[in-house]
C-alpha cells in the first residue's frame, strides 16, 4: 500500500466514526484545536517565517507573500474562526424534506456528511486550518494537500489541530497533511476514486483547471476571481470611488478584489479624474480603453487579455461602457462568475444588472470584498465555489453535507 493509500484509508475509517459523532462532540474538539492554535503561535510563526525566507528569495509578489503571511493577529483571528464555526447549527442530521405516501411510508431527506474531502490548495495557510474546521464539524475526514510554498507552515499547523482533535477523542485520520507537494502526489489524489468523495481545489486557474480535468474523483470547482464593479450613469460619485478603491485595494491578492472597472459614458469623465488619483494613492497601475486613455493621460492601453486577467495585484482594467447593458454583456464574456458590483441610484438598472449577471454573487451599492463565509455570517469557509451544480458562491458547513433518504414503515411491502 503506498503513503497516499495509507492516508486515504485512514481518512476512511475516521469518516465511519465522524459521521456519528455529536455536535458536542466535535465542537469540543474544536476548542481544544483553536486553543493549542494561539497557545503554540510563536512555535507556527517560527515555521510560517521560514517559508516567508524562502518566498522573498523566490521573488514572489507582494500579493502572493500577504497570502502566505501569519502573524500573532492572524493566528488569533483563525483560532477565533474554529470558535465560531462551534457557534453554527451542525447541518449532520438536519431533515431537509419529509412527507407522508398514501400507503402509510414517511419519507425523510435528511443532511449527512460527504465522508471523505480532500483540499489541494495553494499558498495560504489559513486554508489548513479553516478547511479542517469545516470538514469536522460537518463530520468529515479530510486530507489537505497544500503547496511547497507554505510547506512548513501546513506542517506545524497541521501537527498542532489534530494532535487536538486526537486529544478530545477523535479518530488520528480526522485531519491529515500529505506532505509530499511534487505534483505526483496531486495527481494520485485526483485519482483516488473510492476513497476520496470530493475534492476542492483552491488556488489559481492553473491548479483548478488541472484538477476538474484529470480527476475521476467530483470535484467542486472553486473558480479564480476576474470581479467587476459598473459604475453606473445614475450613480453617487462619492460612493462609487470608495467602493471601487475598496473592492481593489482592500487585499488585492484575494479572489473577491476587483480586477476591472467599467463605466458608463455620461460619467465616464467626472468619474474617472476622481478615482484616478484615490487608486493612484494606494499604488494602483491602471490599463485603460481608448476613451478611458482619452480622459485619464499616461496610463497604459488595455488588451484583450486584461479584460479576462485576474491580476492579484495593485493593477486594474478599465474600460468605459455605453450603459448596463453592455456591462452586462461584457462581464458575463469576460468574467469568471465570482463576484460583479454595480453602483447606481436607478433601481430599474440595478434590478437588469442582478437578474442580467451570471455570477456567483451580485451587489448593488456595495465592495466585492463581502464575498466571503465569515463576511456572510456562515463562518470560515471552504472556498468560493463558480460552478453550479451542488454548491455556488462561498460554501460553508451545508454545502460540505449531501443527502439520503431514510423511509420509515410499518410492515409496508410493494
Amino acid at each position: 500500500m503506498t503513503y497516499l493509500e495509507e492516508i486515504a484509508k485512514r481518512a476512511k475509517e475516521a469518516s465511519a466514526v465522524l459521521a456519528v459523532k455529536t455536535a458536542m462532540e466535535k465542537n469540543a474538539a474544536l476548542l481544544k484545536m483553536a486553543d493549542r492554535l494561539e497557545e503554540r503561535a510563536s512555535e507556527i510563526l517560527e515555521w510560517n517565517g521560514k517559508d516567508l525566507e524562502m518566498a522573498k528569495e523566490q521573488g514572489v509578489s507582494g500579493a502572493i507573500l500577504d497570502r502566505l503571511t501569519l502573524t500573532e493577529a492572524r493566528i488569533i483571528e483563525i483560532a477565533d474562526g474554529l470558535r465560531k464555526i462551534v457557534d453554527l447549527r451542525d447541518p449532520v442530521g438536519e431533515i431537509v424534506d419529509g412527507w407522508t405516501l398514501p400507503n402509510g411510508l414517511y419519507i425523510q431527506k435528511v443532511r449527512v456528511p460527504m465522508g471523505v474531502v480532500g483540499i489541494i490548495y495553494e499558498a495560504r495557510p489559513n486554508v489548513t486550518v479553516d478547511a479542517a474546521g469545516l470538514c469536522l464539524k460537518s463530520g468529515n475526514a479530510v486530507i489537505l494537500r497544500g503547496s511547497s510554498s507554505a510547506i512548513n507552515s501546513n506542517r506545524v499547523l497541521t501537527d498542532v489541530i489534530a494532535g487536538a482533535a486526537c486529544d478530545s477523542g477523535l479518530p488520528a485520520g480526522t485531519v491529515q497533511l500529505v506532505e509530499s507537494t511534487d505534483r505526483d502526489s496531486a495527481r494520485q489524489l485526483m485519482k483516488m476514486h473510492g476513497y476520496i468523495d470530493v475534492l476542492i481545489p483552491r488556488g489559481g486557474a492553473e491548479l483548478i483547471k488541472t484538477v476538474v480535468e484529470n480527476s475521476n474523483v467530483p470535484v467542486i470547482e472553486t473558480g479564480i476571481g476576474n470581479c467587476h464593479v459598473y459604475v453606473d450613469g445614475c450613480a453617487d460619485i462619492d460612493m462609487a470611488v470608495e467602493i471601487t478603491v475598496n473592492s481593489k485595494t482592500d487585499r488585492p491578492g484575494v479572489c473577491n478584489a476587483c480586477e476591472t472597472l467599467l463605466v458608463a459614458e455620461g460619467l465616464a469623465r467626472d468619474f474617472l479624474m476622481r478615482v484616478r488619483g484615490a487608486l493612484e494613492e494606494k499604488g494602483v497601475e491602471l490599463r485603460g480603453c481608448e476613451k478611458t486613455r482619452d480622459v485619464l493621460d499616461g496610463i497604459s492601453e488595455a488588451t484583450e487579455d486584461d479584460w479576462y486577467a485576474e491580476y492579484l495585484d495593485l493593477i486594474l482594467a478599465v474600460k468605459v461602457v455605453d450603459d448596463v447593458n453592455e456591462a452586462i454583456a461584457h462581464i458575463n464574456k469576460y468574467g469568471s462568475g465570482h463576484s460583479e458590483c454595480i453602483v447606481t441610484n436607478d433601481y430599474e438598472n440595478s434590478r437588469k444588472f442582478t437578474s442580467g449577471i451570471d455570477s456567483s454573487t451580485v451587489y448593488v451599492n456595495a465592495s466585492t470584498r463581502f464575498t466571503d463565509g465569515g463576511q456572510f455570517g456562515m463562518g470560515a469557509e471552504i472556498g468560493i465555489s463558480t460552478q453550479k451544480l451542488h454548491a455556488r458562491g462561498p460554501m460553508s458547513l451545508p454545502e460540505l453535507t449531501t443527502t439520503k433518504f431514510v423511509v420509515l414503515g410499518e410492515g409496508q411491502v410493494r
